[in-house]
Order: C-alpha cells, then sequence, then structure tokens
C-alpha cells in the first residue's frame, strides 16, 4: 500500500477513463485494510479508489500508477455468505523517488490485492489487463522527455512587451523571407512577359530577322508557358473593345478543350483554364462572364434551369446527346450522376445536368432513395408507343 499516492480524483490532460468497479476492498499484501467496500476507477495512466460517490465527485481519493504493476495474479478465496469468489493480486516495483504521500509510508508486501463481494468484475479485469500492456503513460512520459515544454518567464509589462516584441520580430522574419523569393519569381516574370511581347509583336507584323522556324518554336515555347500575348485593358481602349476581344481570345483558347470534352464546358473549369493559361494576367469571373456573354461563332454561353452556366458548341444538340445518354443507361440498367461522369469522363456537375435535360425530354424517369437519386429508361414512354390505337 506504499505505492498508493493522495490525489484529487480529476483526469490528467492526457489521461482517459477506462472502466470501473463497485464494492471493492484493498488488501496490502495479505493484510486487510480499512478501505473496503469502495469504488475503483480505471484509467489509461492510474487506479483509482475511492469511498462510493466521492470519485464521481472529483473528490480525494487513493492512486496507483500502473507503471508500478510489474505482473498480475489471482487466488480463490472463500466465505460462508458469499460463496467462492476470485482476487486480484497486482505484483508491483520499488516506490519511485517522486512518489507524493500516501495512506502508507513504509510496508514489507510487495503487492497488492484487490477484491470484492463478489470477485472483481471479469471485465474490469480483462480492461486492467489490456490497459498495463498498452502501457500509454509510457507514451507519454517519452513524448515529455523529447519535447519538454519552454517555460517563458513574463515579468509585469515589461516581460509582456517583450513578449510581444520577440514575436513581430519572428513575423517579420518570415514576411521577410517570403518577399525574398517572391522578387526574384517577379524579376524572372517581368523579363518573360517583356520577350513574349516583343517576339509576338514581330510574329504579328512579321518583321525583324525570325526565320519561320524560330516563330513556330517561339509561339509553341510562349504557349507552353500560358504567355501568348493575353487581351489587357491596358492595350484597349474602352470597355467594350476589352471585352469583344477578350471574348474572341476566350473562343480561340476553348474550342478544342470543349469539343474534346463531349461539346461542354462548365464555367468554373473554362475559368480556371483561361486563367492558367494567361499566366500573371489572370481575369476576374466578372471579366470573364461579360465576355463570355459577347461569345459569337462556334461557342457560346447558356445557362441551365439550375442556374448552372455552361459554355458549349454552338451545334451541340441536346436530343442527341440525351439519346446516347439513354442508351447507356439501358446499357447499365440505371445510373447516376457519378456513374455517368466516370462513363463518359465529364465532371459531375455536367453529367448531372445531361441527366436532368434528358429527363426534361422524357427519355429519362428518376428515382429518389436513401441511396441517392437514380435515372432509369422511362418505359412509360415505350409501352406508350407499343399501344396500337384501333381506328
Amino acid at each position: 500500500m506504499n505505492r498508493f499516492e493522495y490525489c484529487q480524483a480529476r483526469l490528467a490532460e492526457n489521461e482517459s477513463f477506462v472502466a470501473k468497479d463497485r464494492n471493492v476492498k484493498l488488501y496490502d499484501g495479505d493484510e486487510k485494510t480499512s478501505y473496503d467496500d469502495g469504488e475503483v476507477v480505471l484509467t489509461s495512466h492510474r487506479l483509482l479508489w475511492g469511498r462510493n460517490g466521492e470519485i464521481a465527485r472529483g473528490e480525494n481519493a487513493l492512486s496507483l500508477r500502473l507503471r508500478y504493476v510489474q505482473s498480475f495474479g489471482e487466488e480463490e478465496a472463500s466465505s460462508m455468505l458469499f460463496g467462492r469468489k476470485k482476487r486480484i493480486i497486482l505484483r508491483l516495483a520499488g516506490p519511485l523517488p517522486d512518489k507524493a504521500p500516501g495512506p502508507m509510508d513504509h510496508s514489507v508486501a510487495q503487492f497488492v490485492k484487490l477484491s470484492g463481494k463478489n470477485g472483481v468484475d471479469a471485465g474490469f479485469v480483462q480492461a486492467l489487463h489490456e490497459t498495463v500492456a498498452a502501457k500509454i503513460w509510457a507514451v507519454s512520459e517519452e513524448g515529455e522527455k523529447s519535447e519538454p515544454a519552454k517555460r517563458v518567464l513574463r515579468t509585469g509589462i515589461m516581460g509582456i512587451e517583450r513578449n510581444m516584441a520577440q514575436k513581430q520580430k519572428q513575423t517579420d522574419e518570415n514576411i521577410s523571407l517570403a518577399f525574398k523569393d517572391l522578387g526574384k519569381l517577379m524579376e524572372m516574370a517581368k523579363d518573360m512577359v517583356a520577350i513574349s511581347k516583343v517576339v509576338s509583336t514581330k510574329i504579328r507584323e512579321r518583321q525583324g530577322d525570325i526565320s519561320e522556324d524560330e516563330t513556330v518554336r517561339f509561339k509553341s515555347y510562349l504557349m507552353s508557358l500560358g504567355i501568348d500575348d493575353p487581351v489587357t485593358r491596358d492595350g484597349t481602349r474602352s470597355n467594350s473593345e476589352y471585352f469583344m476581344k477578350l471574348s474572341q481570345q476566350l473562343c480561340e483558347m476553348l474550342l478544342d478543350p470543349i469539343t474534346e470534352s463531349g461539346g461542354m464546358m462548365s464555367l468554373a473549369d473554362a475559368y480556371c483554364r483561361v486563367n492558367r493559361a494567361r499566366g500573371l494576367e489572370l481575369l476576374s469571373p466578372e471579366d470573364l462572364l461579360e465576355a463570355c456573354k459577347l461569345l459569337l461563332g462556334p461557342i457560346k454561353l447558356r445557362q441551365f434551369p439550375s442556374g448552372t452556366m455552361v459554355l458549349q458548341l454552338d451545334n451541340h444538340d441536346d436530343e442527341l446527346v440525351s439519346q446516347e445518354t439513354v442508351e447507356l443507361v439501358e446499357k447499365l440498367t440505371s445510373i447516376s450522376a457519378d456513374e455517368l461522369a466516370r462513363a463518359v469522363g465529364i465532371s459531375l456537375l455536367l453529367a448531372n445536368e445531361r441527366l436532368l435535360t434528358a429527363e426534361n425530354l422524357g427519355k429519362l424517369c428518376r428515382d429518389e432513395s436513401i441511396e441517392g437519386l437514380r435515372f432509369y429508361p422511362n418505359l412509360f414512354l415505350q409501352f406508350m408507343v407499343s399501344i396500337q390505337i384501333p381506328k
């Protein structure tokens, strides 16, 4: 019992509750003690014992650190009133130097026993075995040793001001380092933009001593870098001219990607593609939308009833696309938006709009359940077609 310590029945920061049992008494070796008919609580680090209700109220309790436990044992005991029962034997290591005061200062016994009117609960014993084997307290102690907490002394206002000055200095150093790297990047980007403008001007005006092969090579380099003389407000005389030229450039830039993606692309995807290609001359969402409203030729802006906005080819046919969707649904029996997106290789947003369009055309029927939204072929339409109306 000289390993037990007095404590407040509260969990430490890294400590967690594991199990508890009632009507348990403690033995110092083979000797009975006055600590009987109490409640024992097992945590990840300790074994707590207290009178019934004291632990729940956070009052004084006895604490045995689990790091003391070296092995387990059991013994059977008989009683005229309660019959045969088992006692749990905990064989303990010697007291540690940092041990706090407890119920006993000295004891010749190297073990303690836990007993109860009907024995100790089997679930509690199993939890005790597993917790001691896990040695969670050892992990916590190693973490505290490897990462000792730095104690910062702050004495009055001067200490607080010193701490604030130190934090400000660290912040300034981080900002200076970040801007140092950013400055190098901006210098390189400035040179690249200047070169690209000179070369693109010579290409456009066919001036200078640049051969045809060099022209093609420079053009491919600039396009791969995403800097191909983008339209900017500074290079136009008015907003109307800016948006008109920007719409023409968008049409040239997005025609092939939209064609490859099935004739339709969400405005969000188009925004990402355009800004990736423009390099440092980024577009705002508002400018992109205004330019898309002025699109003429093979691409046009479309808004679905749900509010989704897309860019699609002028020759895009909803009837034809819906028929292709129906054929895929008939092949798979049913389909969801994410399954269609994976099968066709389009975004989830466009897949959902494609299914809703086919539904509006009467080619598909929906089924909403706890598993989500799925679409099936419209068997009602097929049934109506198969009916022969008598003359």
